[in-house]
């Protein structure tokens, strides 16, 4: 089994030796450079570029300078999607935006984790979980969301948390470790 195989299923696999996945992020990575260089009123290269790196996106989408993440192939952005600066986005595991989500500055979506272990961790092991974020989602400036999380449609992650457990839909939630504050059923 290769190492992409390995992660795909949610094993620990070593990317930092097999050549298939150094190649992907080498590529990916180079797109991303690029991305991050190109002039900001250049917004038709901008988004044909960023339709280069990720697996699925609408043609209404704005994702502001700069932007990185490992492989772009596990990415799916859903109709109008805005991300703020410095997103970062681990996307070892498919990372899955709904319609209308809205991401501050600063923040970063990791699929990858590491072993407990320390041998393991030391000989470069990783594993790698999906994240999924709902239709309707609002997350503040410098939230972090950790491998495996599910976050709910109209959902508010409130700014500096960390999501290390799912959310459900139409609450606010904000800490670390994130919490539910509060329903936001039929609010306006």
């Amino acid at each position: 089994m290769t190492e992409k195989e390995k992660c795909a299923q949610g094993l620990l696999y070593n990317p930092n030796h097999d050549k298939e996945l150094i190649n992907e992020r080498v590529v990916c990575k180079s797109l991303c450079q690029q991305y991050n260089e190109l002039k900001y009123e250049d917004a038709e290269n901008r988004n044909t570029l960023m339709k280069k790196i990720v697996t699925t996106a609408t043609d209404s989408f704005l994702v502001e300078q700069p932007f990185w993440c490992d492989y772009g192939y596990n990415i799916e952005l859903g109709d109008n999607f805005y991300a703020n600066h410095n997103l970062v986005i681990l996307d070892c595991a498919p990372v899955k935006f709904g319609n209308n989500v809205f991401i501050g500055p600063n923040c970063g979506f990791y699929t990858a984790g590491h072993p407990v272990n320390v041998q393991q961790r030391n000989e470069g092991l990783e594993y790698a979980k999906p994240i999924t974020v709902g239709n309707n989602v609002w997350l503040g400036g410098n939230v972090v969301v950790l491998p495996g999380v599910t976050i709910g449609d109209n959902t508010i992650i409130g700014a500096g948390s960390v999501v290390t457990k799912n959310t459900p839909a139409n609450v606010i939630a904000v800490g670390n470790p994130c919490r539910i504050l509060k329903s936001i059923d039929g609010e306006q």
